[in-house]
């Protein structure tokens, strides 16, 4: 490999070799904590990482190096639940989840049925993830299939880790937003074929909610689940208690919302299932058995009056849980303001979120529940070069604040708590810049 191909960034390393768990911050396991240590990336993989004070074999002296002194080197952040189309309605007033859905995001997501509208708004989003320390995500796109073809087609270009599919919608939405049970079938299998396991691109059969889908498309959707291994399967449930009582209306057969979607085999070790608030023990035991992970949302939840996720029981219940903004709903693809948002949730519970369990549901704890732990989620050789680089501190407050941390998950706390998309330095994505701050 050519010394063009290779680079030397250098910072302190932090990252994780174990769920840290719902811990004492100076009791967590896992915490791997590198101090002025150097990552040697050979195209688009990690090769070597090292402390700074050893010597650079001859080979690797003449790489660029990338100094970053004083600043954090993380894996990049793994957003398990977002939708592309909705930038155009962050931040929107006053609905809950079903009137703001009506209100915003179905208008929205009608204008992606353009190839251009599909294929500039994928580029905007992507380049909006980087902007944010994200280089991989579980992405929602639109009915459309052209939605997906331009999310595919621009993460393969960049090389970035994408896990999204075109939305399975056949009822209970407007005009222009609608398909229809055979025509999906062969959208999906046709993206599928041409997509799915090739250049970091996964196909995620992708259910937009219960009520919006008829038995017929949720059948016709577990059936591809089944039948392509490897396929992820994304959708919402449980997210909102009107919701949670109208699919009771519409299913009057199923235990649970959650038995909507297993019975038709839906639920398996690659379903992602964003909120997860209104769960009762048997639908955690089903998630549990099955492997299946809750992508929790917290900016979201509290945007939209959905209620409280209670992280920890879910996990004692067994249940994997990562880290999600669900833009639009959700007021910031930062991660770190999700994560904030996550600690004032579980503390109106009674429970203290530590940051190094925030940040790991966002990195190894995310790879390891989709099944990529040996590609993504830690600064490890072998694994892509999927990395972000933090100050962990900008502006006079923040400043002031870390001069006086007394310990190293005190620093990165405030971080979390103060910090933003203006604390990222660097975003790199297969061994590539994606991003650097002007």
């Amino acid at each position: 490999m050519s010394n063009d191909s290779r680079k030397v960034l250098r910072g302190d390393v932090l990252d994780f070799t174990a769920d840290p768990g719902f811990n004492a911050p100076g009791e967590s396991p896992g915490v791997r904590f590198r101090p002025d240590h150097l990552v040697l990336i050979e195209g688009e993989r990690i090769a070597a990482v090292q402390p700074a004070s050893e010597a650079l074999s001859p080979d690797w002296q003449i790489a660029e190096q990338l100094d970053h002194r004083g600043r954090l080197i993380m894996p990049g952040f793994i957003d398990t639940h977002v939708h592309c189309p909705q930038l155009d309605v962050i931040a929107s007033y006053g609905t809950e989840l079903l009137d703001w859905l009506n209100t915003y995001t179905f208008p929205a997501e009608r204008r992606y049925v353009d190839d251009g509208v599909a294929d500039e708004g994928a580029e905007r989003f992507l380049e909006a993830l980087w902007a944010h320390g994200t280089t991989s995500a579980v992405i929602f796109a639109t009915v459309h299939k052209t939605s997906a073809e331009a999310l595919f087609r621009r993460g393969s270009e960049a090389r970035m880790r994408l896990i999204t599919g075109k939305v399975l919608m056949d009822r209970h939405a407007p005009d222009g937003l609608r398909d229809d049970v055979a025509q999906a079938e062969r959208d999906c299998v046709d993206l599928i074929q041409r997509w799915h396991g090739k250049d970091r691109q996964s196909y995620a059969v992708t259910v937009r909610f219960a009520p919006t889908s008829t038995p017929e498309q949720l059948v016709m959707a577990g059936q591809l689940v089944q039948h392509h291994p490897g396929a992820y399967m994304q959708t919402h449930v449980a997210e909102n208690r009107d919701e949670v009582r109208w699919v009771a209306e519409l299913f009057p057969t199923a235990r649970s919302y959650l038995d909507v979607y297993d019975r038709d085999g839906l639920i398996g070790p690659r379903a992602v299932l964003a909120h997860g608030i209104w769960l009762d023990d048997n639908d955690r035991a089903v998630l549990r058995d099955h492997g299946a992970q809750i992508a929790h949302s917290p900016s979201s939840n509290l945007f939209l009056g959905s209620g409280l996720f209670d992280w920890r029981l879910a996990e004692q219940s067994g249940v994997n849980v990562s880290l999600a903004s669900d833009v639009g709903g959700g007021t910031s693809l930062s991660m770190l303001r999700n994560m904030a948002d996550a600690y004032k949730i579980q503390a109106m519970q009674g429970v203290r979120l530590s940051a190094w369990k925030a940040l790991h549901a966002a990195t190894a704890g995310a790879a390891q529940h989709l099944g990529l732990h040996d590609e993504i989620g830690r600064v490890e050789p072998g694994l892509m070069a999927d990395l972000a680089i933090w100050d962990t501190a900008v502006g006079p407050v923040a400043l002031h604040r870390d001069g006086l941390a007394r310990d190293l998950h005190e620093r990165v706390f405030a971080w979390i708590t103060l910090g933003d998309e203006r604390n990222l330095a660097a975003t790199v994505v297969a061994g590539q810049p994606r991003f650097v701050r002007p």
